[in-house]
C-alpha cells in the first residue's frame, strides 16, 4: 500500500511538473501574414480636380451706356454675331427746380448776347457801306486828278477794315447762335423730355463665337461703365480638367502622362496631362500648414458619349500614373521596416518568423516593388511590432 501511494504522488508530482512546464512555455505570437505575388504595379499621384471650358469669353460694355436687359439664360447656345443685348447713350440729368432757373437764365443770356451780336453787325454793316461809297466818289475825284493817289489810298484801306470787321461781326453772330442753342440744349433733353432720336443711337453687342451661355454677370437693364462684364460664352463640349497639385508631386509628372479621372458619379474616364503650368502659388491646407501647389492642366481622351454628363466646374478625382509595369514581384508596404540601414520583412518558415533583408524601388503607398531578397509565394508578416525577432515562433491568425 505504501509502496502504491508513493507511485500515485510521483506521478501527480510528474504531471503538476509537465503542465507547469506547458504553462510557461512562451506562447506563438499571432500574426497576419501576406503572400508575394507578381502582379500589374501602379504608382499614381491622387488629387482633386474641377472642369472648367477651354476657351472661356467675356463680353464686356465696350463704352460706358445705359445697357438693355439681357433674356439669354444660362444654356442657350448660341450663334457667332447673334444680337446678345443693345448699349444706348446714357440719360439725360434730372433738372431740379434750381438747375432749370439756371438753365433758363443761361437761355436768356445766350438769346441777349446774339441779339447784341446782330445789333453790331448791322452797326458795322452801315460803316461799311459808307467806306464803300466812300471809295467809290473819291476814285471819281482821282480820275480827275482832284485827289492825291495817297488820299485813294487811305480811303481803300479804311473799305478793306470796314469789310473785315463786317465779316468778323457776322462771326460773332453765328458762336451767339451756337451758344444759344448749347444752352437750350439742356432744357431740350433733359430726362422728363427725353428726345427719341437720342435713343435711337444704340451700339448692338454681338456674340464673338459659336457656343453656349456659361454665365450672365448683368441681367437687367442700367447704367453700366466701360469694361463692365456682361455675358460669358463657351463651348461646354469642349472641357478640361484642372488639377491643384504639391509642387513637390508636380515635378514628377510629365506632359503626356496617362491620368485616370475617377469619382465624378460616372464611370472611370482617361486622360493625358497637356500642361503643367510653370508658376506655382501658396495655399493654405485645412491644417492651417501653407503649402505650394501647381495646376496641372489635363484634357480628356474618353469619347465623349461616356462624359456627356459632365459641365463646367465639376468635381472630379484625378490618379497621375507616374509608374506601372505589369509583371512586379511585390509585397504589402506594411510589412516592410528599416533594419539598419537597409529594407526588410520577416518571413513566415514552418512557423518559425525569419529576418531578411530586401531591395525595394517603387511604392505606392500600398504595394512595394521587391527587387531582390524575397521569392514568389513566400509568407510575409504584415504590421510587424517589437515582439517578433528572428527566430520567434508564430502562428498566423
Amino acid at each position: 500500500m505504501k509502496q502504491r501511494r508513493s507511485i500515485i504522488w510521483a506521478g501527480l508530482a510528474i504531471a503538476i511538473a509537465i503542465l507547469l512546464g506547458l504553462g510557461l512555455r512562451p506562447q506563438p505570437i499571432l500574426v497576419e501574414v501576406t503572400p508575394i505575388k507578381r502582379a500589374p504595379m501602379q504608382v499614381t499621384i491622387e488629387e482633386e480636380g474641377i472642369t472648367r471650358v477651354k476657351d472661356r469669353y467675356i463680353v464686356s460694355a465696350p463704352v460706358s451706356g445705359f445697357i438693355r436687359r439681357i433674356e439669354w439664360t444660362v444654356g442657350d447656345a448660341i450663334e457667332q454675331k447673334v444680337l446678345l443685348t443693345e448699349l444706348e447713350p446714357l440719360r439725360s440729368a434730372v433738372l431740379d427746380p434750381r438747375s432749370r432757373a439756371e438753365a433758363e437764365a443761361r437761355v436768356a443770356a445766350a438769346r441777349s448776347a446774339l441779339l447784341s451780336a446782330e445789333e453790331q453787325v448791322a452797326a458795322i454793316k452801315a460803316d461799311a457801306d459808307f467806306a464803300s461809297s466812300e471809295l467809290v466818289r473819291k476814285e471819281q475825284l482821282s480820275i480827275n486828278q482832284v485827289i492825291s493817289e495817297d488820299e485813294l489810298s487811305a480811303t481803300r484801306a479804311a473799305d478793306q477794315r470796314a469789310r473785315a470787321m463786317l465779316r468778323s461781326a457776322e462771326f460773332a453772330v453765328d458762336v451767339a447762335r451756337y451758344d444759344l442753342d448749347a444752352a437750350s440744349t439742356l432744357l431740350k433733353y433733359s430726362a422728363a423730355q427725353e428726345s427719341e432720336d437720342i435713343l435711337k443711337e444704340r451700339v448692338a453687342i454681338r456674340a464673338p463665337v459659336n457656343g453656349s451661355v456659361l454665365k450672365v454677370h448683368r441681367k437687367s437693364e442700367g447704367v453700366v461703365g466701360a469694361g463692365t462684364p456682361l455675358i460669358e460664352l463657351g463651348d461646354p463640349t469642349a472641357l478640361e480638367v484642372a488639377i491643384d497639385v504639391l509642387s513637390f508631386d508636380a515635378v514628377q509628372i510629365k506632359p503626356g502622362g496617362k491620368v485616370i479621372i475617377d469619382r465624378w458619379g460616372g464611370s472611370q474616364l482617361e486622360g493625358v496631362v497637356r500642361l503643367i503650368e510653370p508658376i506655382g502659388f501658396t495655399e493654405v491646407s485645412a491644417l492651417g500648414v501653407e503649402e505650394q501647389r501647381v495646376w496641372v492642366i489635363v484634357d480628356i481622351t474618353s469619347d465623349h458619349n461616356e462624359w456627356d454628363s459632365l459641365g463646367d466646374g465639376y468635381r472630379v478625382e484625378a490618379s497621375f500614373i507616374i509608374w506601372e509595369q505589369d509583371n512586379v514581384l511585390q509585397a504589402p508596404s506594411a510589412s516592410l521596416f528599416r533594419q539598419q540601414d537597409a529594407w526588410a520583412v520577416y518571413v513566415v518558415d514552418d512557423g518559425i518568423a525569419r529576418l531578411k533583408n530586401v531591395d525595394i524601388d517603387q511604392r505606392n503607398g500600398l504595394m512595394s516593388q521587391i527587387l531582390s531578397g524575397v521569392n514568389e509565394n513566400e509568407l510575409v508578416i504584415q504590421h510587424p511590432d517589437n515582439k517578433i525577432s528572428d527566430g520567434a515562433r508564430v502562428k498566423i491568425r
